[in-house]
């Protein structure tokens, strides 16, 4: 190659560097110019569509797409500051820019603060929420579409999930009348769909440091999260703790969306929901932790107008134990909802009106050990470690239609197959059958006294030594069907539900003999849930593997049940009232005793400042009389010449006083504190259900074939 080419290749290749320079200089300028219109263009998108002021700090490109602006503020009109960033890095396609239609993804935001605050009469955040707040249009006379409302914020939710994402030293408080939080988020970071991060939250002074991990698919709707306590420690739930005393904490929670399908206005959402450790602790559940240490859910849940159901294909586990429920509960539209004192509504727009649920709940046939290793944690604290053979098997069915609450069914039942019980566990619930010692407390968990339940104690009556007259007497107020059922009263316990329901309060119960025996020999006397769930297994126990006769049950209960303040046993209780022996009770006598079972400390109840017998009190001593004699466990002549005073022994003890007037012998009743019995619906109801409960009692029949016999 001659010099000349040389030169000449040289000139071209400079002019070819010297065009790039200039065109790389120009493309840096216009892509600086049209970065600052980006800029100028999402500020006025802001400004227009909010009432803020976003002011943006200078912006420049740190390599070839990548974007830094260092400085954010977002201050809405006339409030405190919203947010601010010191330094927001975001890749930006250079093809959209040039476009004039800017396109930024990989947003990193370092060291930002948001801070919400609220006052009784404004807050600097209320605008947004206003703006992004779904809104779901309705028939208001069928009432809110649940459906349509969720798959607007899930949709809302996914859409705006960055593609990639690290936010680092992220910190957010919120200040109201009400609540106080602050967040603390090291860092967070969204990387091909991956979610990691770490929060420390101080929420109402409940502080809570975990960690995030997961996977996204914004596109798919799919999202599979996981929740964990850092340090050791349980994430504490801070809402619930406050609003409702209750204390909920985990340590590990999993969640994930699998799909969700709208069609004809009803959404359907997949996906699972697993913890592990879940603990909660609330005085009317349980007066120490209830724990799961292993529970999920596979969910199908469907939601739609005033409508939402837990549907087939569903299934809860809870350790080895699966259950497969399905629950649907419907609000009718207002204009269908009946009010009457048939239901005890009495305004449309009360939470229970025009209600209406159904549920069928099955478990899967499951190994007795691994029934009982399934049971919570300190819900079944007497039964934790007992054992099994055979399989158990679970189902509850309700129908509940407020419109007809008289129409309510409900069922719930255990079935064993080759079940029996190889261990007892906290408590040897056989102890039933030998003398044991038995400790009687108050409402307060007080103890009162201790004594021994069987013949070492001079005090204990047998069975077969108790006047048959009240034998019958209690069989017929408190459980007719106590020697032939296997602990509960199915019918009484719906009749209780539905009075309960109308009265909005625990006005009737629907304890058997069985399950008051239990109470008072294996539990402790605080009312909660957990105790009367406790209760319905422990009966259910004892009643089908027949850990103790009927004949046993029945002379333990005697034995033991309170009588009047401190009197404990029906000898005492024959002795106090009446100086006599038990066996030596007489009708009226053993009436009496019958009466106050369910109210012991009020023994005085059915009675006036002289002795004198109330009409609540003879209308109770008759009746019970009358269904006595009409199942043949007295003679109609017995019935017939029944009277309507008891001989009290020892009248001043009882705090009556003589009174002046001798000629008079029957004052008037004062029925004020106590309610009579329905008439009609004590001789007219099931032929399971008592008459103490306040539930109808057992219609006619002949007397059970274990029942007692006169001496």
């Amino acid at each position: 190659m001659n010099p000349a080419t040389k030169k000449k290749i040289g000139i071209g290749v400079g002019a070819v560097v010297a065009l790039l320079g200039i065109a790389l200089a120009v493309f840096l300028l216009k892509r600086q110019e049209l970065l600052q219109y980006a800029l100028r263009e999402v500020k006025a998108k802001v400004e227009k569509k909010y009432p803020v002021t976003l002011t943006l700090g200078p912006a420049r490109f740190t390599d070839l797409n990548t974007v830094r602006i260092d400085g954010v503020t977002l201050v809405p009109t006339g409030q405190d500051t919203l947010l601010q960033a010191r330094r927001i890095n975001a890749s930006i396609s250079l093809k959209t820019l040039f476009a004039r239609r800017p396109v930024f993804s990989d947003l990193q935001i370092d060291s930002a603060r948001v801070t919400a605050q609220k006052t009784a009469t404004t807050n600097n955040y209320a605008f947004f929420f206003a703006k992004k707040k779904p809104t779901v249009k309705r028939d208001t006379t069928q009432g809110a579409n649940y459906g349509l409302l969720l798959n607007q914020l899930l949709e809302t939710a996914f859409d705006n999930v960055p593609g990639e994402a690290d936010f680092r030293s992220f910190l957010v408080t919120y200040r109201s009348p009400e609540h106080n939080a602050t967040l603390t988020m090291p860092r967070f970071a969204i990387e091909d769909g991956d979610l990691t991060g770490q929060l420390t939250a101080d929420i109402d002074s409940v502080v809570n440091t975990f960690g995030l991990q997961g996977h996204i698919e914004p596109g798919d709707y799919a999202l599979d999260a996981k929740v964990y306590g850092l340090e050791g420690r349980p994430v504490v739930l801070p809402y619930v703790q406050r609003r409702y005393g209750a204390r909920v904490q985990f340590d590990t929670v999993r969640v994930s969306l699998s799909d969700k399908d709208l069609d004809d206005d009803q959404l359907t959402v997949r996906g699972t929901a697993w913890a592990r450790n879940f603990v909660v602790n609330h005085p009317k559940l349980a007066d120490h932790d209830v724990r799961f240490p292993r529970s999920g859910i596979d969910y199908v849940l469907t939601l739609g107008k005033a409508y939402g159901a837990v549907e087939k294909g569903t299934k809860v586990t809870l350790n080895q134990m699966e259950f497969f429920p399905e629950v649907s509960v419907r609000k009718l539209p207002r204009q269908q909802r009946v009010m009457s004192e048939a239901n005890g509504v009495e305004s449309p727009d009360e939470m229970l009106a025009g209600l209406q649920v159904k549920a069928n709940i099955v478990s899967g046939e499951t190994k007795a050990n691994d029934f009982f290793s399934a049971l919570p944690q300190g819900m079944f604290s007497t039964l934790e470690g007992t054992q099994g053979e055979g399989t158990l098997t679970y189902r509850l069915l309700a129908d509940l239609d407020m419109n007809q609450l008289d129409s309510l069914k409900f069922s719930s039942s255990l079935t064993g197959k080759n079940f029996r019980l190889t261990r007892f566990g906290r408590e040897d619930l056989s102890k039933l059958n030998t003398p044991f010692e038995y400790t009687a407390y108050n409402d307060k968990g007080d103890s009162i006294k201790t004594f021994q339940v069987g013949p070492p104690n001079p005090k204990f009556v047998p069975f077969d030594q108790v006047a048959p007259y009240l034998k019958y007497a209690i069989l017929t107020a408190e459980d007719p069907r106590f020697f032939t059922h296997k602990g509960f009263m199915a019918k009484a316990f719906v009749k209780s539900i539905i009075q309960n329901i109308k009265e909005k309060r625990f006005a009737r119960g629907g304890s058997t003999i069985s399950m008051q025996l239990v109470k008072n020999v294996f539990l402790t006397r605080q009312k909660t849930v957990t105790r009367k769930i406790e209760e319905a297994l422990i009966v259910w126990l004892i009643e089908n593997t027949r850990v103790a006769t009927k004949e046993r049950m029945m002379e333990v209960y005697l034995n033991i049940i309170e009588w009047g303040p401190k009197i404990y046993g029906v000898k005492e209780a024959a002795q106090f009232y009446f100086s006599k022996e038990p066996n030596e009770l007489n009708l009226s006598e053993s009436l009496y005793l019958a009466s106050i079972i369910p109210r012991p400390k009020r023994y005085r109840l059915g009675f006036n400042n002289y002795g004198e017998m109330r009409r609540s009190a003879r209308y109770f001593h008759r009746l019970i009389a009358q269904l006595m004699a009409r199942k043949g466990y007295i003679s109609q002549a017995e019935y017939e010449g029944l009277g309507y005073s008891v001989n009290f022994s020892n009248p001043s003890r009882m705090g009556f006083v003589p009174r002046p007037d001798t000629t008079r012998t029957v004052v008037a009743a004062d029925s004020a504190q106590y309610q009579p019995l329905n008439l009609i619906d004590l001789l007219g109801g099931g032929a399971d259900e008592g008459v103490n409960t306040n539930t109808p009692a057992e219609e006619g029949g002949a007397a059970p074939a274990q029942a007692p016999t006169k001496n």
